[in-house]
């Protein structure tokens, strides 16, 4: 599921993190030098018109009328203002710096590949081809895929029973997968958003049936995670004939599922409204101001194991951890089977605090944690989820909770699968690492010719 990667030499490690260091000082130094005292204004320029930045981009979504607007040019300004600054100062030496720097994160993560702990992947298993596939198709999911790959003519002729959606009502997705296991399905699929991914899922889960996911969504999260070709919807009917079985976890908020994610507090109240479907930007536009403020919406409590997260203004429940430390693998999840929820809760109420999100390397505003078992409770009685991206209100408080491996997955044996996540940009263990001393990681010669004359001297 994963694609694999050479592991480098403790050697080439060694000085891979040296050369990260050098290129990083450098980088650091040159403008320095080259502009002297004026070098330092740069510098100190530069990091606030970063927090101006965050701090303008605060008051455009906090505020209305013409100091939005002003807000928002701020927040274009500043940074193109910045990079003028830089570009007609430095001249030269700015590009240099640039790649000197983009170089030493190169070499940094290259150091840092073998030095981590690498957490075991979702391993493929051969399993027998289904014999009556049950396959639920939306035609509307991602701007039509479903008619667009042709779909349900290709699963079809593999031999599956196929049903498509009504585009003109509604239809209980879970109730039609659940007749389909009554009739002797031995198998179910989706053509479709997320939201319905975690539906069907769950009825699998339950009868112990595998899964299938055809990846005709719009974001296609999920199947991003399993490693399938989100581009090629039709590639992944090749499970049918061809496929590999894993097993994966599977999350719930209260009775109902989640592939991805249950989220809580400002995007829960946004997707509710409905006038968010046909426009998206600005229905969040005319509604964070309030939610943000906290004029209007709930009043978070979220309980993780022994720690209390008091009033966020949102909580994220991952079905396992998303990366949060690499921006390359933002939104991504390295694993989904190892029976942990991750928990991302934001909790800012001011331009100062928005700043520190982006200047903080541990922000207060920011809080990440796992746990097997997560707790949200609100000032009312009822709260907006937002789960798979789908609008719900439920009755609080809300259990989220995850049910470990519950979920047979067929993928097709060609899948692209998963790149190996990068490890983070330590600086600390780059020290550490270039500071070694050749001997401590290399035998020496006279150890080695002394271990294979006089073998016993390595006993005990």
């Amino acid at each position: 599921m994963a694609v694999a990667t050479r592991e480098p030499s403790q050697h080439g490690r060694r000085w891979a993190a040296r050369a990260a260091l050098t290129a990083a000082t450098v980088a650091v130094l040159l403008p320095l030098a080259y502009g002297g005292l004026g070098g330092i204004v740069l510098l100190v320029a530069g990091l606030a018109g970063m927090a101006l930045t965050a701090a303008a981009l605060w008051w455009t979504l906090t505020r209305r009328g013409p100091v939005r607007w002003a807000a928002a040019a701020l927040t274009v300004a500043v940074p193109v203002a910045v990079l003028i600054l830089f570009a007609t100062t430095l001249l030269w030496i700015l590009p240099v710096s640039l790649l000197l720097w983009a170089g030493a994160v190169g070499a940094g993560r290259y150091a840092l590949r073998g030095t981590s702990t690498r957490t075991s992947r979702v391993s493929k298993r051969r399993a027998p081809s289904p014999k009556r596939p049950f396959l639920i198709m939306n035609p509307r999911s991602g701007g039509g895929k479903v008619a667009r790959f042709c779909l349900k003519e290709r699963a079809e002729r593999l031999g599956a029973r196929v049903v498509l959606l009504d585009a003109d009502q509604q239809q209980n997705v879970a109730a039609l997968a659940r007749a389909a296991v009554a009739d002797g399905a031995d198998l179910l699929g989706v053509a479709g958003g997320d939201g319905t991914q975690a539906l069907v899922a769950a009825v699998a889960a339950e009868h112990g049936i595998p899964f299938l996911v055809i990846p005709a969504g719009t974001r296609n999260h999920f199947a991003m995670d399993l490693g399938l070709d989100r581009d090629d919807p039709a590639a992944s009917l090749d499970a049918l004939t061809t496929g590999r079985e894993l097993r994966v976890d599977l999350g719930f908020a209260g009775e109902h599922p989640f592939v991805n994610n249950a989220s809580f507090g400002t995007y829960a109240a946004i997707v509710q409204s409905p006038a968010y479907r046909d426009d998206k930007i600005g229905t969040a536009l005319e509604l964070l101001p309030d939610l943000l403020t906290r004029r209007h919406g709930p009043v978070l409590t979220a309980r993780v194991g022994n720690a209390t997260i008091p009033a966020p203004q949102a909580v994220l429940v991952s079905n396992n951890v998303y990366q949060t430390d690499d921006l390359a693998g933002l939104g991504r999840r390295e694993r989904l089977d190892s029976g942990q929820l991750g928990v991302l809760a934001v909790k800012v109420d001011s331009a100062a605090e928005a700043a520190a999100l982006l200047l903080d390397p541990e922000p207060e505003g920011l809080t990440v944690l796992t746990a097997h078992e997560v707790i949200v409770e609100a000032d009312r009685a009822r709260v907006e989820v937002g789960l798979d991206g789908e609008a719900m209100v439920l009755p609080t408080p809300v259990h989220c909770r995850i049910e470990p491996r519950a979920l047979r997955v067929r993928v097709p044996r060609s899948s692209p699968g998963i790149p190996d996540v990068q490890p983070p940009l330590d600086w600390r263990r780059l020290r550490s690492l270039a500071a070694t001393v050749g001997r401590t990681a290399i035998p020496r010669r006279r150890d080695r010719d002394q271990a294979k004359n006089y073998p016993w001297t390595q006993q005990g």
